[in-house]
């Protein structure tokens, strides 16, 4: 058993990635859930696809390359809000990934949302990971 279920997704991941995986299968959640259209709206990954055939259901997640470069369009996805030391900002606070390139996602009181989606609300939130 895991005790921190985000960081066990972004580790996934970012395993997947490093070793040239096309798909990668992770535990399903309702904030993974959320995580994962995030990824996809914002372009980080391919497909996805949301399987309840067991008890807790699976998320498989299509990764996706550059074709050119065969390199992932993810380059860095790191945790930030950890279970021992919680990061929480404010809405005139909060971070820009990368000067703007990149997305931090934020778990608010409104649901998960990028942080520009967060900034355009008006509200703060936990930021969860930054992806870029």
């Amino acid at each position: 058993m895991y005790t921190d279920p985000i960081a066990d997704y972004l580790t996934r991941v970012r395993n997947a990635i490093s070793a040239g995986h096309r798909v990668v299968e992770i535990p399903s959640s309702n904030l993974k859930k959320e995580m994962t259209k995030i990824l996809f709206d914002q372009g980080y990954v391919l497909s996805y696809k949301f399987e309840d055939s067991s008890v807790q259901g699976t998320i498989k997640i299509a990764l996706k390359y550059d074709r050119q470069t065969k390199e992932s369009v993810i380059k860095s996805i790191e945790r930030i809000s950890k279970p021992g030391l919680r990061k929480y900002a404010g809405a005139s606070e909060m971070p820009r990934v990368l000067n703007g390139l990149g997305i931090a996602i934020v778990s608010t009181s409104h649901g998960v949302m990028t942080n520009k989606q967060a900034t355009q609300n008006n509200i703060g939130g936990e930021v969860l990971c930054h992806v870029y």
